[in-house]
């Protein structure tokens, strides 16, 4: 009867394996192929748009990438500007945010939450005109902090670190700080902060991932070259009126992605070590 169990427990590893190791590979596979594709050239793509193995074009391909007026370097650095301000203001400001929505009890929190659902619900691109005009109107086109400020309010942030703080947070270790004369700031930068790593580590891939990806309101208001951010660059390396060098194009689109493996694997493990956590956690 055990010798049953077991092989139908090593069957079903197995097949968990299997599973696993496909998914891995699907999840894998459209990132090999677009670098792939940026070490081949135009006629190679346009012959065989699949292919798993490198080829020889990776110089020519930056070459002709860099005489479409394509700096990667400056546009790595004004996205690399705006993304980890973004993440900054975002993770911080919704942590606190939401640490005053769980610590403490005044008559509004509830309608106050609830506002901050309702805004969930309104599409970016609603106020996209309205914001643009009120930037001209102060003189704040081409510039970074249109871009970089609002992420100070970030409702779904907000309602995640909540949600997070509802299961992981004991009032008690709050007014024990209070009592030994620690301050509210104190509290939450010394106290609440690493309680909340998984749950900032989590917000702050996916703000970073979210702002650098960004294409329409940097679109928008910026329309110095030196200020293009990597995704503007992308969008315009369009061909001229004889062909399109896609080579070209796949090296563009993998060097706008490799900073977002960077950033995931970065923080990838805090989210495992919170979720170890709260598997031993009673």
């Amino acid at each position: 009867m055990s010798h049953g169990k077991n092989i139908s427990r090593l069957i079903m590893r197995i097949v968990i394996y299997v599973v696993c190791i496909f998914l891995v590979i699907l999840s894998v596979l459209p990132f090999w192929i677009m670098f792939m594709n940026a070490t081949r050239g135009t006629f190679e793509i346009q012959q065989h748009a699949i292919s798993l193995l490198p080829s020889k074009y990776l110089l020519s391909n930056l070459q002709v990438l860099i005489g479409k007026s394509f700096n990667p370097v400056k546009g790595f650095i004004n996205s690399m500007i705006i993304s980890g301000g973004v993440t900054g203001l975002t993770v911080y400001f919704s942590s606190l945010t939401a640490y005053a929505l769980i610590v403490y009890d005044w008559r509004l929190r509830q309608p106050f939450f609830s506002f901050i659902l309702a805004i969930m619900m309104i599409p970016a691109q609603v106020t996209s005109i309205g914001f643009y005009q009120f930037m001209y109107s102060i003189h704040m086109t081409n510039n970074f902090l249109p871009l970089i400020l609002p992420a100070i309010a970030a409702p779904a942030t907000v309602f995640f670190m909540r949600q997070y703080l509802l299961a992981s947070l004991q009032i008690d270790i709050v007014n024990s700080a209070r009592i030994d004369g620690a301050g509210e700031f104190n509290i939450f930068n010394r106290i609440i902060i690493p309680i909340m790593k998984p749950a900032i580590a989590t917000q702050a891939i996916f703000s970073f991932v979210g702002s650098w990806n960004n294409l329409f309101m940097p679109l928008i208001l910026l329309t110095d070259k030196d200020k293009y951010t990597m995704p503007i660059m992308v969008s315009l390396l369009r061909g001229d009126i004889y062909k399109t060098e896609f080579g070209s194009v796949y090296l563009g689109l993998s060097l706008t992605v490799l900073p977002l493996f960077v950033v995931y694997f970065a923080l990838s493990k805090y989210i495992i070590a919170g979720v170890a956590l709260g598997g031993v956690k009673e």
